[in-house]
């Protein structure tokens, strides 16, 4: 088992930037490969970003590349999104994940953290 918890959510006006952490717990942290999903009211879970178990490769979307930056400390076993020049449609409840392999498809991922909520105001 892993256990996964967020942190760093709130409000943020448009421009703006928010760092989202991601503590884990239980299971060999190293060995898992880490990701960032989001939903919004009335949607579907989205992939934002994921990394690999080393930290030598990561995945984004489109809707992101550029403005947010995916990183990990196998040291403190933690996970960070670093989120700049945000935009209202980036308002959803992230959701930091873990499993051994990193696919765009949120029904891979074995591990969920409880969700932190990030608003950006226009």
């Amino acid at each position: 088992q892993v256990q996964l918890v967020e942190s760093g959510g709130g409000l943020v006006q448009a421009g703006g930037s928010l760092r989202l952490s991601c503590a884990a717990s239980g299971r060999t942290f190293s060995g898992y490969s880490m990701g960032w999903f989001r939903q919004a009211p009335g949607k579907e879970r989205e992939f934002v970003a994921a990394i690999y178990w080393d930290g030598g490769s990561t995945i984004y979307a489109d809707s992101v590349k550029g403005r947010f930056t995916i990183s990990r400390d196998n040291t403190k076993n933690t996970v960070a999104l670093q989120m700049n020049n945000l935009k209202p449609e980036d308002t959803a409840v992230y959701y930091c994940t873990a499993d051994r392999i990193p696919t765009r498809m949120a029904t891979t991922w074995a591990y969920w953290g409880q969700g932190t909520q990030v608003t950006v105001s226009s």
